[in-house]
């Protein structure tokens, strides 16, 4: 049965209800009711026990999306024992002796942003708390280190080996690939999307642009310029988040140590290699065979479990914890990932309707007769940013447009990693600018800054991130080559950061009697 034109209704659906209630749950539940009543000749209580039926708890019980559900677990836990042993507070200690000037501070704020890849909200709160007290004393302004710790949370979240969002992109991906029927491996195809991820790394470039030539612009500069010449690392109106909205962490004993956070994420990184090569049956594969062939879902699965039973080991053997209170870290760290689990629930049980319903077959005639396949990237980053700056939620973004832009790329012949990527780089532009992001409140919170504040600030410089990007997604589209493009993005943002540090400068020196 083809539904044509009607095979949109689902996914829009989803997409206008994330828009108008700011809740990605609800929208893809009403997405799936409506396709799973279409498909039953429109009888919507027919509709509401099919959504279950036939696409809810199939998704639920498949094998490979029952072990996306467990390593996600897995990861909650591993985030928990990290908070818990303290590895983290010991490692910002030891870089806060050798921090003697702003530009050192903002630079090991970033240093430890980046080390601290594996989990967005643990990024944002453990590096914003830890670090403030050494920003505050080189009166770096509250601003600047939200801004360090937001726009190093998510993109290093995409763009290192494992992490939460590897892990939720991974289980989109391999839905797709069975819905698809193509076959190959998340995780590959994952690790070969991060270089185009044009977004994430010009956010990290930017940051690095500014650290060390400390050169400001917009509303920073003026932050900036309060907190070194008055001292106010703050406004007078401001309004930071209280401990308790903070959400401050749990701080461990002043003996715990670096390694508590090292060693076990050396476990998980140092596990995958051979754990790959070992499910692609090496070494009666040759070593590109097992790779290609390998599980990664269970490669990482295991990693991780390895990982959470050394950190857990660790934490008994320094008394942080008894075998008790392991098991309750344990139980909460499953708990912790409850909405990713919903969400993904029902993102695999959305794309199995829009299969159905041939959505993305139409979406490939449409485009295919109206749209140039080499503005297919930008199209899908624009939509990815839209999307998640009005649901403040990179995960609902990329549930939503994953399913979408896979088939899509398929059919028009475009490269799948660059598909992906351009879904992943709109959705973090998006989260950045939204005043509404979970990840941005989350930094406000744990860098004890006004969220206001924070997000007038930061605007321009995500602002300059995400029109490079864009850039580097149509001169890659275009061209066919990556390097182009990402060169095409630098220059582009290099372009816009000096122009607009000429044009604030006179701006700056006029506001001065203001600032005090």
């Amino acid at each position: 049965m083809s539904f044509g034109l009607l095979s949109l209704l689902p996914p829009l659906l989803a997409i206008l209800l994330a828009l108008a209630t700011r809740n990605v749950i609800p929208a893809l539940f009403c997405g799936v009711w409506l396709g799973a009543t279409m498909l039953a000749g429109y009888n919507p209580a027919a509709g509401l026990y099919n959504s279950f039926s036939d696409f809810i708890v199939p998704s639920i019980g498949d094998e490979w999306n029952a072990t996306v559900l467990i390593y996600c677990g897995l990861f909650g836990v591993l985030i928990s024992v990290l908070q818990r042993t303290g590895g983290a507070h010991a490692i910002a200690r030891a870089i806060s002796r050798k921090v003697a000037s702003a530009r050192g501070a903002q630079g090991s704020t970033l240093g430890l942003g980046m080390l601290i890849f594996f989990e967005d909200y643990f990024n944002a709160l453990t590096v914003g708390s830890v670090m403030r007290p050494i920003t505050d004393r080189m009166k770096v302004s509250r601003e600047k280190l939200a801004y360090i710790v937001d726009s190093t949370s998510a993109p290093m979240c995409l763009l290192g080996p494992v992490s939460t969002w590897v892990v939720f992109v991974m289980g989109l991906i391999g839905t797709q690939l069975g819905e698809m029927e193509v076959s190959g491996s998340e995780y590959l195809i994952y690790l070969s999307s991060i270089p185009l991820n044009f977004y994430a790394w010009l956010a990290l470039g930017m940051i690095f642009y500014i650290v060390v030539t400390q050169w400001d612009f917009g509303p920073m500069a003026r932050a900036e310029r309060r907190a070194r010449k008055t001292g106010k690392l703050m406004e007078d109106t401001a309004k930071p988040p209280s401990e308790t909205d903070a959400m401050e962490l749990k701080a461990p004993e002043d003996t715990a140590r670096k390694r508590n956070m090292l060693v076990p994420i050396g476990v998980l990184l140092a596990m995958i290699p051979p754990l790959f090569l070992w499910t692609g049956n090496f070494p009666e594969n040759d070593l590109v065979t097992a790779v290609g062939n390998a599980d990664g879902g269970q490669s990482i699965l295991i990693a991780t479990l390895v990982a959470v039973m050394t950190g857990l080991a660790m934490g008994m053997s320094q008394r942080l914890f008894d075998f008790r209170e392991a098991m309750d870290i344990v139980v909460e760290g499953i708990k912790s990932m409850t909405l990713v689990y919903i969400i993904l629930a029902l993102a695999w049980s959305i794309g199995s309707v829009t299969s159905e319903l041939g959505t993305a077959d139409y979406l490939v005639s449409l485009t295919e007769a109206s749209i140039p396949p080499s503005l297919v990237p930008v199209l899908l980053f624009l939509i990815g940013a839209v999307v998640a700056f009005t649901t403040g939620t990179s995960y609902g973004t990329f549930a939503i447009m994953i399913p979408i832009a896979m088939p899509v790329a398929a059919a028009m012949d475009l490269p799948m990693a660059l598909a992906i990527a351009s879904v992943l780089s709109g959705g973090i532009f998006g989260d950045h600018c939204s005043p509404i992001s979970d990840t941005t409140i989350l930094s406000s919170a744990g860098s004890s800054c006004d969220h206001i504040d924070h997000v007038r600030t930061q605007l321009p410089y995500a602002v300059t991130a995400g029109v490079a990007g864009l850039v580097a997604f149509f001169v890659a589209g275009v061209t066919g080559t990556t390097w182009i493009g990402a060169i095409s993005g630098v220059a582009v943002m290099l372009t816009i950061a000096l122009v607009m540090k000429a044009l604030w400068q006179p701006r700056q020196v006029d506001s001065a009697p203001q600032s005090r």
